[in-house]
C-alpha cells in the first residue's frame, strides 16, 4: 500500500477520466468529481484551465510528481534540441519507476516508486533505489533474486489490462527488462489522451 492511495483516486475523479486504465478506478462507477459539489454542471474551461488540466493529468499519471520535480523535468526538455513536448514524454518514460511499471513488474506507478525505493531493483547489475533515476537506451533493469518470487510481482506480470510497450523488452521468466529506445508520445500506451503540447503552452505563459 502506498501513502498516495486516497490522492490517486481523487485525481481520477477530478479529471473525470480513468487515467491509469485500472478496473478499480472510481470513475468506472461515478463520472462526476469528488466532494459535495462534484455533481454540479461544469462550466466551460478557459485556455488556462485546459492547459492546467493537461499538466495536472500528465504530472499525476507518473505518480503525482511534485510541481518542483515536474518543472525541473520540463526545463530539461526545453533545453534539449527538438520538440519540447516529445522531449518531456521521453524524459518521463526514462524514469526508473516508469520503466518498472511499463515492464509490468508492478501493478501501478505508485507501487513502482515504492518497489524501487525498497531496493528490489538493479540496473546493469547495480542496486538503484532512486525512482527518478534516468535509464539510458540499452540499460538492463532486473528484479533482485530475493524479490523474484514476491506474490505482488507475479500477479502484476499476469495483468490483462495492459501490455509491455515495444520500446521495452521484458522477460518475465527472468524478471528482467531492457530499455530499448526512448519513446515518442505516440509510442506510449496511455489509457487516456495526453497533450504535452498543452503543457508546453502552460509553462510558456506561466
Amino acid at each position: 500500500m502506498t501513502k498516495r492511495t486516497a490522492a490517486k483516486h481523487k485525481l481520477d475523479r477530478r479529471m473525470g477520466e480513468n487515467i491509469w486504465g485500472r478496473p478499480k478506478s472510481p470513475v468506472n462507477r461515478r463520472e462526476y468529481g469528488p466532494g459535495q459539489h462534484g455533481q454540479r454542471r461544469k462550466g466551460k474551461l478557459s485556455d488556462f484551465g485546459i492547459q492546467l488540466r493537461a499538466k495536472q493529468k500528465l504530472k499525476g499519471y507518473y505518480g503525482d510528481l511534485t510541481e518542483k520535480q515536474f518543472r525541473r523535468i520540463y526545463g530539461e526538455a526545453e533545453r534539449v534540441k527538438g520538440d519540447t513536448g516529445e522531449n518531456l514524454i521521453g524524459l518521463l518514460e526514462r524514469r526508473l519507476d516508469a520503466v518498472v511499471y511499463r515492464a509490468k513488474f508492478v501493478a501501478t506507478v505508485f507501487a513502482a516508486r515504492q518497489f524501487v525505493n525498497h531496493g528490489h531493483v538493479r540496473v546493469n547489475g547495480k542496486k538503484v533505489n532512486i525512482p527518478s533515476y534516468r535509464v539510458k537506451e540499452g540499460d538492463v533493469i532486473e528484479v533482485r533474486d530475493r524479490s523474484k518470487q514476491m506474490a505482488a510481482l507475479l500477479e502484476a506480470t499476469q495483468l490483462p489490462e495492459r501490455d509491455v510497450p515495444d520500446y521495452i523488452e521484458a522477460d518475465h521468466s527472468k524478471m528482467t527488462a531492457t530499455f530499448v529506445r526512448t519513446p515518442g508520445t505516440g509510442d506510449v500506451p496511455y489509457p487516456v489522451m495526453m497533450e504535452p503540447n498543452l503543457v508546453v503552452e502552460f509553462y510558456a505563459k506561466n
